[in-house]
């Protein structure tokens, strides 16, 4: 089985017997750090995950497009091997709503991958891998689920605490109204003073 709709060379780990030492590397490590760093998307409440192995090179995948991940948080350690290129790209947290709009400069970040060190993001942070230009890159991804917030997500209108385009959205209908509003003041001290 392909280990999600954008890889065609790995494992999905589960199939391989390993569901209750990834069951255990969440519960242990992934979720006391979630609930420290991402608690606005449920980190405390992870209870399911979907881990596989990815494989880029030139005779396999060479990079990976601009997407989000099907989790709340994603565990990304770099297995190794010999390579050149593969940095991840991250360009903003975005909800359903808006995962298409234009990043912001501020957002953009570029990170390069090193054998034995893994990165922890939220599964809603937009990003993607820049092609391997050389040699065998493999990663090992666990994308960790909350049943919960998912649940949750269901009813909530007003994805701010997470999603950097509903805040920038908020601040700017905030602003919008404190302007309106002092100009309403001006309006009323102005026939005030006639």
């Amino acid at each position: 089985m392909r280990p999600n709709t954008m890889n065609k060379f790995g494992a999905v780990l589960d199939d391989f017997g390993m569901e209750n030492v990834l069951d255990k590397l969440m519960e242990d490590f992934i979720r006391p750090i979630s609930t420290a760093f991402f608690p606005e998307v449920g980190g405390s409440t992870l209870d399911t995950h979907h881990g596989f192995v990815v494989e880029y090179g030139m005779d396999r995948d060479v990079d990976l497009g601009f997407h989000v991940d099907d989790s709340e948080v994603t565990l990304n350690v770099c297995l190794g091997k010999q390579f050149s290129g593969g940095e991840l790209f991250f360009r903003g947290v975005r909800c359903e709503k808006h995962v298409n709009t234009e990043s912001r400069p501020e957002e953009s970040l570029e990170v390069k991958h090193h054998p034995g060190r893994a990165i922890l993001h939220r599964g809603r942070h937009r990003h993607g891998a820049r092609a391997t230009t050389s040699g065998q890159r493999t990663n090992l991804l666990l994308w960790c689920r909350s049943s919960v917030f998912r649940e949750l997500r269901k009813y909530q209108k007003d994805n701010s605490s997470w999603c950097t385009e509903c805040q920038r959205e908020k601040k700017e209908r905030q602003c919008q109204s404190i302007a309106a509003t002092k100009l309403e003041l001006l309006r009323r001290e102005g026939e005030a003073a006639l």
